[in-house]
């Protein structure tokens, strides 16, 4: 019987690795082929000054946005670890309504980008704090936490009412969307992250949380990456002069622009000071609706929360934010 077994199985491994052996030969015949007809039409289409300069947006929107989605995944895997659920129904008051300020103002406590807010929101929710609460702090975590105001503020020295305008209508927008979630949000609109084990705990549990974040999240980021590279290349610059003139124009431009960058909240107000040609109100709402509503943020949101909640709720956080944007600039600057 031993020797019956041993013979089926050499003759199974033979038949594999043959199969194997003629899938792979004509897997690398195929490819042998196409790069032998088209190897010198790509060759001369990769080195061309576009697709340099797609190159170079790509990889500096992937390098600015991947420390600190590592730093949102250590955040986020640490949570689930090592804190209990209790603590987060113990701080936040069980009412939404008084939640959702609260958890907007903690924002302030996380130094990382939009990268970083995604996977943290939806440890929050594993945890068993309510969505309205999680996703304020989604929001305000990348807009109003101190490094992005000290950047804000060498971006613009001598101007103060432009750090102010910031922390006041990027905090609006974050409370008011959480408020419009918890009264008009559905649930079969939000995929809420899966639990992890319960009986994972500690290192491993840590471990294997934030390889899990990481690997998903950053796939979306490369995604937002490839898209907001793609636009930089296909618009020409001197279509965006076209809307300078009208303050109404610039102000949607803008906001439209700061959805296709994908610049990091830590930079943007840089790019901001450097559109001199625009209005303080249309810079201001760069800067707002930037760190909320980004092509590799709803990448990351449609990867975590699921492709129902991301397209809603993306689309009524821009409409939010130009709105605080235009009014607190009205107000302030």
């Amino acid at each position: 019987m031993e020797n019956q077994r041993s013979v089926v199985d050499g003759l199974r491994f033979v038949v594999r690795a043959f199969v194997y052996a003629v899938l792979g030969g004509a897997a690398l015949l195929a490819i042998a082929t196409v790069v032998s007809v088209l190897g010198p039409t790509l060759a001369l289409d990769l080195y061309t000054p576009p697709v340099a300069a797609w190159w170079t947006v790509f990889t500096a929107i992937t390098v600015q946005g991947v420390p600190f989605l590592l730093l949102g995944t250590v955040v986020s895997a640490a949570i689930g670890a090592f804190v209990p659920e209790r603590v987060f129904t113990r701080l936040l008051p069980r009412n939404q309504a008084l939640a959702v300020p609260l958890a907007g103002a903690a924002g302030v406590v996380l130094p990382g980008c939009e990268c970083a807010s995604v996977p943290v929101a939806g440890s929050l929710m594993r945890r068993g704090v309510a969505p309205a609460a999680a996703l304020a702090f989604l929001l305000s975590a990348p807009a109003i936490n101190p490094v992005v105001l000290v950047a804000t503020s060498i971006a613009f020295p001598a101007q103060p009412e432009m750090v102010l305008g910031r922390l006041v209508a990027s905090l609006a927008t974050a409370v008011v969307m959480g408020w419009l979630w918890a009264r008009f949000g559905k649930e079969e609109w939000l995929r809420l992250p899966q639990r992890h084990a319960p009986e994972a705990r500690g290192i491993k549990a840590f471990g294997a949380g934030l390889q899990h974040d990481f690997l998903h999240a950053g796939g979306f980021l490369v995604l937002g990456a490839a898209a907001a590279a793609t636009f930089n290349i296909v618009v020409p610059r001197s279509v965006l002069d076209v809307f300078t003139g009208s303050a109404w124009l610039s102000v949607l431009l803008l906001a439209v622009l700061a959805v296709v960058l994908c610049v990091c909240s830590e930079a943007d107000a840089f790019v901001a000071a450097s559109l001199s040609g625009f209005s303080p109100t249309a810079r201001l709402a760069f800067m707002v609706v930037g760190p909320m509503v980004d092509l590799k943020l709803i990448a990351l949101q449609a990867g975590t929360f699921g492709r129902a909640f991301a397209v809603r709720f993306s689309a009524v956080t821009w409409v939010v934010a130009v709105m605080s944007s235009v009014l607190v600039g009205w107000w302030l600057l």
